[in-house]
């Protein structure tokens, strides 16, 4: 991106913060990483650093799924699908070649914008006590890491990402039941190929995780490993946009979710707003992301269906 080389210099980083916190002329010596889409300006690369690692703390599916930067590129990724092996072969025999010509498939991304106001009281943004950078940064990690985990659980790819509850190019159905029962749970996890349930984690809300801890298996064994949180050895991953277990929905997902890409657009940027917020002796600031997140294996993740 090419604001990017100015945000390493001590100085902009200077005249960035001089203007978030509302000192004199500041903002218009910050010009340079103005973008003009969004009247936004990119962060200094050392808060940016932060809160890239910041908003994996934040985002679950940061966490769990592929994260990539594709800033000032085509609208096209290219995501390798193959299955190739190594075999043994005698001496002087033939070698297998693998035909690879369909490995490569072509995934449309879009430029998503994500966007956040949040406001700070003047006097903590002018306390010199007060670690102003560090809770910037913080805070809107935390406001787009839960906004991010929404969009790629339940978005439907109408200016979101795709989610992987999508009905078409979501997570693929791996069973279905009117309730929840221990056979169930066994028939999600062995629709998951092999091949993916070695990395493999649960995902459900609070609702389904209290509902699974109570399941039994003919001889009285909880379904639910309560000393490490696990279900047959797998990670439980818990997030309140996962819905419940009611008709028509999708309350629990197994699989590699690392077959979920997340695309970064462009670096997030922020304007600080002065005026409307000054009867409050407030400063507000608005923080624009762009990106976008598709599930490019959907056979990686399946689901169970309450029919």
């Amino acid at each position: 991106m090419h604001n990017m080389i100015y945000t390493r210099e001590p100085e902009y980083e200077r005249n960035f913060w001089n203007a978030m916190r509302g000192k004199g002329k500041a903002i218009a010596d910050i010009d340079k990483g103005l973008n003009k889409d969004t009247g936004t300006f990119a962060l200094p690369n050392a808060a940016d650093n932060d809160y890239a690692k910041a908003i994996i703390v934040e985002s679950l599916f940061r966490q769990i799924a592929t994260t990539a930067k594709a800033y000032d590129t085509s609208f096209t990724i290219f995501a390798k699908y193959c299955s190739d092996l190594a075999k043994f072969v005698p001496e002087n025999g033939n070698i297998p070649i693998y035909e690879s010509a369909d490995d490569f498939t072509p995934y449309k991304i879009e430029n998503w914008k994500l966007a956040a106001l949040i406001k700070c009281d003047e006097d903590f943004v002018h306390d010199a006590a007060f670690d102003f950078k560090k809770y910037l940064v913080t805070r809107l990690a935390r406001n787009f890491g839960k906004a991010e985990t929404s969009g790629f659980i339940t978005g439907t790819g109408d200016h979101m990402p795709t989610g992987i509850l999508h009905d078409t190019a979501g997570a693929e159905i791996g069973t279905e039941t009117s309730s929840l029962t221990y056979d169930d749970i066994i028939k999600l996890y062995f629709s998951v190929k092999d091949e993916y349930r070695s990395k493999a984690v649960w995902l459900m809300n609070d609702k389904t995780a209290m509902t699974l801890r109570t399941i039994k298996d003919s001889a009285g064994n909880y379904l639910w490993r309560s000393i490490d949180d696990t279900i047959f050895s797998k990670k439980i991953i818990i997030s309140e946009f996962m819905p419940d277990i009611a008709k028509g929905n999708k309350p629990i997902a197994f699989g590699d979710f690392s077959y979920y890409w997340i695309v970064e657009r462009r670096t997030i940027s922020v304007r600080p707003i002065y005026e409307k917020f000054a009867a409050n002796n407030q400063i507000g600031y608005l923080a624009i992301e762009f990106l976008d997140g598709k599930l490019i294996r959907p056979e990686a993740i399946k689901v169970i269906q309450i029919s």
